[in-house]
């Protein structure tokens, strides 16, 4: 299944310029534009003029089946050739309209009759507007299938960025993960040195036997390598990045998904910072967060 993004444009005029399903339509053709941004939701304006504002309701139904997030702005107009600008008015129409005329004069003697632009204007108002709208249902299906073709290859794009990010990340992890041992073991050294320090300076060895010292040394500086130790920190981000990978293989809808994977993968990258006890993990953390804010970057447009 495809990754959609929520960003596209498709345009559709069937009819236009040939035997289409509005030939004949009154007054020209109709184009059905779709314009398509990134939306927490699936939000949908419209416009559109008022003899096809009765279509919105289908309109709607069609979109919402196809997409399930973005805010998408379907704009509907009517094409008006020059040369058919007026409509051709048939006998039906005319008679219909005498009729009306009659009716209304023998209740309303004082009713001006009708003048020539008024009953072209009744004529193209009254006009066949069924397959008008025709026309626009048939633009707008043609338009949500262009649509969805445009956001797959928008999508298509985006899984190619994030497969770039997601192999960058792997290989900071990659780089951080011999440095862990060696940094505890540095720090934990460290640690015991300050520690003696400290009793020396405090003069404790008095008051405690030497195996009893070296042992509160040696607990203490455990537990200080426990804190400072990012090996679990790198684990959760490497699971992390593999779910990231195997949804964006299946494909389908995990915009919201990759979002909270994105918050946890920068809860990890700035938990390895904070217990970073070398230059070199917070270098690697600092790029992580960089590689990890233009991941979010994309999964924001992704449906």
């Amino acid at each position: 299944m495809a990754v959609y993004s929520m960003t596209g444009f498709a345009s559709a005029s069937p009819g236009a310029g040939t035997e289409g399903a509005n030939a004949g339509a009154p007054g020209g053709n109709v184009t059905v534009e779709l314009r398509s941004v990134n939306s927490r939701f699936l939000d949908l304006a419209f416009r559109m003029p008022d003899e096809l504002r009765g279509l919105e309701p289908a309109l709607r139904e069609a979109i919402g089946a196809a997409f399930r997030r973005g805010k998408i702005e379907v704009r509907v107009a009517t094409g008006r050739d020059t040369e058919g600008a007026w409509p051709q008015p048939q006998h039906d129409q005319l008679n219909r309209l005498a009729r009306l005329e009659a009716s209304v004069t023998a209740w309303l003697p004082q009713a001006r009759p009708l003048s020539v632009n008024e009953a072209l204007n009744w004529c193209r108002q009254g006009g066949n507007t069924e397959r008008l709208d025709e026309a626009a249902l048939a633009a707008a299906r043609t338009a949500i299938a262009g649509l969805r073709e445009a956001r797959a290859r928008e999508g298509d794009r985006l899984v190619a960025i994030l497969a770039e990010r997601i192999a960058r990340l792997r290989e900071l992890a990659n780089q951080a993960a011999p440095l862990v041992p060696a940094v505890v073991q540095r720090q934990q050294q460290r640690f015991l040195e300050r520690w003696n320090e400290a009793l020396s300076t405090a003069g404790a060895g008095s008051s405690l036997t030497a195996e009893a010292l070296q042992e509160r040394a040696l607990n203490e500086a455990a537990a200080f390598a426990i804190r400072i130790d990012v090996a679990e920190e790198l684990s959760r981000l490497n699971a992390h990045l593999d779910e990231i990978s195997r949804l964006l293989k299946a494909g389908g809808e995990l915009g919201k998904r990759l979002d909270f994977l994105i918050q946890e993968l920068h809860r990890e990258a700035n938990t390895l910072g904070s217990k970073s006890a070398a230059l070199e993990l917070s270098n690697i953390s600092v790029e992580m967060k960089v590689a990890i804010e233009q991941m979010r970057e994309q999964v924001q447009n992704i449906e």
